[in-house]
């Protein structure tokens, strides 16, 4: 081959490769289903960003949980990923559970006030500081004991030894809950020998410490790729460090009585892989009733999303106009033709993924905003000034608390709205 024709068929290439690069248009309006919300939304809400919850569908989620809980053991609600006191009241008489699992203070102080029937085990150690805020601050007119319904979670003897100093400053009796590190390697007990010293000091101090039990969280096992471990042996491997902490605290402390401990364990991600064989007795999730897109897992795929952002558009506008780019406006959707318009939404930047109407999409080269973000659409899709853009989240736990109250919706119409949690407990 000579010099001009390889640098021909070079070039060719490279140009056919970019040819093959060029976006193909895509969008559809909204589906009846979120034309449906859309228009009611406009006729019946503030017109500003508002997360909405499908009754319906977290319904059939909650209904699927008795598919996915193993039967011998009992369901515990996360209340971070649901931090709503009437969307946990509704989840907690449907799954036929009071057991919340919880993992911030303010949280916590409200959950005695408002559900004094919970039965609470932290899900992550409190700083002391927390602790003596709870202890000191809380009304326990309501009814709410301590000495029975709460779990205090602890990861290490220091944190024990400084919750017994408490106990003992408050004359309070704390019920001890040791965390261990299954796998994820996020805190906990690594060793079981780690666990003699502290139901050591349990036992020497039994009129402000009981122990209560073990809690073990293993998202990592569906989460790594397969190259890397198979997720069968992921499991297995979790479950036979959890088993080993039994052994040793039925070793080290005859008089513990196993059957009497609360053996928490799963999470949204893992709970179908429990429903065959666990060690626990215990189940935690909560993100799986909701679906962010983070859940979208072959071990949920009986749950469906039911929880959406929903946003106004601002503003509108022909082709793609960036600062300093202004030459570009008509070329940018000649090359791609899903920015063919310009919308302003009400808000953005949220950790959340576009739903509907399908083809929108954010502008990198403009860049995010909280305030008024742009995204782009193609040029056949029908969204006008104060229609609803629609997102799924990603997460519900970082999300949930940004929007104010909550919007339901029940069998296709505006519902109820909850309210939030707040910081301010």
């Amino acid at each position: 081959m000579n010099r001009r024709l390889f640098v021909f068929t070079t070039v060719a290439a490279a140009v056919a490769a970019i040819i093959a690069t060029k976006p193909s248009k895509e969008g559809a309006p909204h589906d009846a289903y979120f034309s449906n919300i859309n228009e009611q939304l406009k006729g019946n809400s503030q017109s500003k960003p508002t997360l909405v919850i499908d009754l319906n569908q977290l319904d059939n989620n909650i209904a699927e949980l008795e598919g996915l809980v193993n039967e011998q053991a009992a369901y515990r609600v996360v209340v971070k990923s649901l931090p709503s006191t009437d969307l946990l009241k509704h989840i907690m008489q449907k799954a036929d559970t009071n057991k919340l699992m919880v993992f911030h203070q303010p949280f916590l102080s409200l959950i005695t006030q408002e559900m004094p029937a919970s039965d609470v085990l932290l899900g992550k150690p409190m700083p002391i500081g927390a602790v003596r805020y709870f202890y000191k601050h809380t009304d326990f007119s309501t009814g709410f004991a301590p000495t029975e319904q709460l779990q205090w979670l602890i990861d290490s003897e220091q944190r024990l030894k400084q919750y017994l100093a408490l106990a003992k400053e408050f004359g309070v009796k704390m019920r001890i809950n040791i965390e261990l590190d299954v796998g994820l390697h996020r805190g906990g007990l690594k060793s079981p020998e780690q666990l003699d010293g502290l139901l050591d000091i349990i036992a020497a101090n039994s009129e402000f410490l009981s122990f209560s039990g073990f809690m073990g969280y293993d998202p990592h096992v569906v989460k790594l790729p397969p190259i890397i471990k198979k997720r069968a042996d992921a499991y297995s491997e979790s479950q036979a460090i959890y088993q080993s902490f039994i052994d040793r605290a039925a070793e080290h402390a005859s008089n513990i009585d196993i059957n009497s401990l609360c053996l928490n364990g799963a999470g949204s991600p893992t709970l179908q892989l429990h429903k065959g064989s666990t060690v626990c007795n215990d189940l935690s999730a909560g993100s799986c009733l909701v679906k962010p897109t983070d859940f979208d897992l072959d071990t949920l795929a009986s749950m469906q999303a039911a929880s959406y952002i929903a946003t106004p558009v601002l503003k509108k506008e022909q082709g793609t106009r960036i600062p300093g780019l202004e030459g570009l406006t008509n070329v940018i959707p000649k090359w791609n033709p899903n920015r063919a318009q310009t919308f302003f939404i009400y808000g953005g930047a949220w950790m959340a993924k576009y739903e509907s109407p399908a083809g929108i999409i954010p502008n990198g080269l403009f860049g995010k905003s909280t305030n008024q973000q742009m995204v782009n659409g193609p040029a056949h899709l029908q969204l006008d000034v104060d229609d609803f853009i629609f997102l799924r989240p990603t997460q519900s736990e970082a999300v949930f608390l940004q929007f104010g109250d909550i919007q339901t919706v029940r069998d296709g119409k505006l519902a109820n709205q909850w309210p939030v949690f707040s910081e301010s407990a």
